[in-house]
């Protein structure tokens, strides 16, 4: 599993014109699924999403996590994570999670994440979005379930 974690000021995602999603001060996350991932696997990447300190306190050192500034969450499924780019031009996607496990384990992170952080906002699984954010300091990480 694949987070790309960006604190961001406002963010927002789009559907056919339509916003479907929209967040202050928080996290823009991009979520991936593999194909051997599970729900343990979620919860640790969940854990460590909830529990990350990344946005500055009073003396600007990064110590403070969501709850500590009521952050807000934006969370985007994005199957392109698992591109494969080792052969030729054309990336493949074979490693990313098949359609329905991979939207059952997104929507799973969205109901665990509602658990610990009061505003979860979501994309639609497998739709053409459009994405805008103010990606602040800019501040971003990679959160690879492999590393954790």
């Amino acid at each position: 599993m694949k987070f790309v974690i960006q604190v961001v000021t406002d963010a927002n995602v789009k559907v056919e014109g339509k916003t479907v999603g929209e967040i202050g001060k928080g996290f823009l996350v991009l979520v991936g699924v593999g194909q051997e991932d599970t729900k343990e696997v979620a919860d640790k990447m969940i854990k460590k999403l909830i529990g990350m300190r990344i946005f500055s306190d009073e003396n600007g050192k990064t110590n403070l996590a969501l709850k500590d500034v009521n952050g807000e969450l934006l969370l985007i499924s994005q199957f392109t994570l698992y591109a494969d780019c080792k052969k030729g031009n054309r990336p493949n996607f074979l490693n990313a999670g098949k359609s329905e496990m991979a939207n059952e384990l997104y929507e799973y992170i969205i109901s665990e994440c509602k658990r610990y952080v009061p505003v979860v906002e979501k994309g639609v699984f497998g739709a053409e979005m459009m994405v805008s954010l103010t990606n602040d300091g800019p501040f971003t990480i990679i959160l690879d379930s492999r590393d954790l």
